[in-house]
């Protein structure tokens, strides 16, 4: 049977490497990406490597926090499943999009608006619930599924204007905890997975991400930082079916930098 992987956030970082790292290993390719035309480059590029490796591929470029838009790809992966065969069995949630502001600003500065702070928590926590919910309550994602969503160390710790998506990843660790005890009568096991500091678009929005990069090369014990295809690598075996009791937990896969002092 074919076997489908959903990615959220297809066209960048952790997702694209994904993408890539799951055709390789024979699974065909979902996605969901917000690209301008100026960037919609970097979406076809990962659409043509999965393609390569002889794996179907189909991407949705849409704003995956819009109910509308979640509606409307459920209603086309059950087309397409029905259209090609096979199963979905991996969810992989990694959106990064959020405001980076502070919450008390310097004086005559910009400081995070209300509007900011829930936009942030919906994209980058809660559309995990409602992806999930919505996959399983059609039938999509069932006895066997792997849900993975992507956190950062910025769950808790604090740095510069950080709060919102900090706030945002304790969320996303907290409904993964509540999600995998929910699901487990299903059989779908749900986990986070933390990276460690990455060289992605994400990470060149942060202000002072100089200071990250520098600190985490000190820090992990490769003198390096993590790179997207690590963590890709990881989910892969990750999503064996021998994972099958392994749900509920913030799975650290950063070479031991959040453990370094």
């Amino acid at each position: 049977m074919r076997r489908w992987i959903l990615v959220l956030g297809s066209s960048s970082g952790f997702g694209a490497a994904s993408c890539r790292a799951f055709a390789a290993a024979g699974y065909d390719v979902l996605g969901v990406h917000l690209d301008r035309r100026s960037t919609l480059p970097h979406a076809e590029a990962v659409v043509e490597a999965v393609r390569a490796e002889g794996r179907s591929c189909r991407f949705f470029n849409a704003n995956a926090a819009s109910e509308d838009t979640r509606a409307a790809v459920v209603a086309g992966i059950q087309e397409i499943l029905e259209a090609e065969g096979g199963r979905l069995e991996v969810l992989l949630h990694s959106l990064a999009f959020g405001s980076l502001l502070p919450f008390v600003p310097a004086d005559g500065g910009r400081g995070l608006k209300p509007r900011q702070l829930t936009m942030t928590m919906e994209v980058m926590a809660h559309s995990l619930v409602w992806w999930t919910r919505d996959l399983v309550e059609a039938g999509l994602l069932g006895d066997g599924g792997r849900v993975y969503a992507m956190t950062s160390s910025g769950s808790h710790t604090a740095c510069d204007s950080y709060g919102a998506v900090g706030a945002a990843k304790a969320a996303l660790e907290s409904y993964v905890r509540q999600l995998a005890y929910e699901l487990s009568s299903r059989g779908v096991t749900v986990n986070a997975v933390m990276a460690g500091v990455t060289e992605t678009p994400a990470l060149q929005k942060i202000p002072n991400n100089e200071k990250l990069v520098r600190n985490a090369i000190m820090r992990n014990p490769h003198d390096r930082l993590t790179q997207p295809e690590d963590v890709a690598a990881c989910l892969v075996e990750l999503a064996r079916p021998g994972t099958y009791w392994l749900t509920g937990n913030v799975l650290r896969v950063d070479g031991g930098e959040d453990v370094s002092s």
